[in-house]
């Protein structure tokens, strides 16, 4: 039984006077302990969430870093640097990460080798743009991100992969991929799993959606049979929101 994984990315918001009210109302909630709940977090806010965090159940995320330990790359974060930090879960190709800074499915996948070399689990993003679905391409899109991202990944680091599906179009719009559509590609994910690692595997791992999602529209997203949690922007920014999306 795959456990449901709600991740509330923070992006570019909150100094760590915000985050930390925003955490500590959090913690002063309850939360289904049945439902692994993440914060990812900017940066700068990383070492003082692990301090507040770590007598709870909430899970820390970065929202991404460089492949390399150390070097001449002025203004990158290492797996190295979030190890020390305790970070258990690392956003990897955020469609915003592909679109405005230009990263690529191979710079995704070096990324993924990484962080699963450093023990920190990668959140990897998958997703098409509006142009691509009215031609549709979608289904090819995002079936060739995941193969890409996850080339020569061991089968022994499945368990510890998530795989956030994020439709462009739906991220910051206000529009949304029906439930229908979301367990549908997510279903073709699975299948691209099945033919890389085989059945057992794409049983195991961990699926979400992301892109405008909200708590009036959780319930019937998590009731679909491929979905297995949910990348959440706008609405990870507010303790009662969050707290309504963990407790779907």
């Amino acid at each position: 039984m795959r456990k449901p994984i709600i991740a509330g990315n923070w992006k570019m918001n909150n100094t760590i006077r915000e985050g930390l009210e925003l955490i500590n109302d959090l913690k002063a909630r309850s939360l289904d302990e049945d439902v692994e709940a993440v914060v990812c977090v900017p940066f700068t806010f990383l070492s003082e969430a692990r301090k507040v965090l770590r007598d709870t159940g909430i899970k820390l995320a970065a929202q991404n870093m460089y492949h390399e330990e150390s070097g001449a790359f002025t203004g990158e974060v290492s797996p190295i640097m979030l190890k020390e930090l305790e970070v258990d879960y690392v956003i990897l190709g955020h469609s915003e990460r592909r679109q405005i800074f230009g990263e690529t499915d191979e710079m995704v996948n070096a990324k993924v080798k990484s962080a699963l070399r450093h023990g920190i689990k990668p959140i990897i993003c998958v997703g098409e743009t509006l142009e691509e679905r009215e031609n549709n391409k979608e289904v090819e899109i995002v079936t060739t991100q995941v193969e890409k991202s996850l080339k020569e990944i061991d089968i022994r680091y499945i368990e510890d992969l998530v795989i956030a599906y994020e439709p462009i179009w739906a991220i910051g719009t206000g529009k949304t991929a029906s439930s229908e559509d979301a367990n549908s590609m997510l279903s073709s994910i699975r299948e691209k799993i099945t033919e890389l690692y085989g059945k057992e595997s794409s049983e195991i791992i961990r699926l979400q959606y992301g892109g405008s999602v909200k708590p009036e529209t959780i319930k019937e997203l998590m009731e679909k049979e491929n979905v297995d949690g949910a990348l959440v922007g706008g609405a990870s920014l507010k303790a009662n929101d969050f707290t309504q999306l963990v407790n779907f």
